[in-house]
């Protein structure tokens, strides 16, 4: 499956990937909202995770919200430490808090795309 991974977190970003990657994924990353849109823009991605607190002024809700009118049905996964903004995800979407253990990301991988 081919996700996109949007972390601004080094750390976090790579153990992402990584884990990612060792359950057989193509995984695709940013850094930051700016970049995830152009990935996003070219429809690179069945599943979208990521991080709500972003640098700069795209934060993950506007990412996975711009996604979507690429791709309706894309399954995304938000991830926060913390968040002052009041949660809107969509259906077919999870929330994780962090910090998260590497087999809770795969199973909320398959939770999402249970019926794909």
């Amino acid at each position: 499956m081919r996700i996109l991974v949007v972390e601004d977190d080094p750390l976090i970003r790579e153990f992402l990937v990584d884990t990612l990657r060792e359950e057989g994924h193509h995984v695709i990353h940013a850094a930051d909202g700016q970049e995830a849109l152009a990935w996003c823009r070219r429809r690179v991605a069945e599943v979208l995770v990521t991080d709500i607190r972003l640098p700069n002024t795209v934060d993950g809700w506007e990412i996975a919200e711009r996604c979507r009118e690429q791709d309706p049905n894309l399954p995304v996964i938000y991830a926060t430490g913390f968040s002052p903004a009041t949660p809107r995800p969509v259906p077919g979407s999870l929330l994780l808090q962090k910090p998260y253990l590497p087999e809770q990301i795969v199973q909320a991988i398959k939770d999402v795309t249970a019926d794909r």
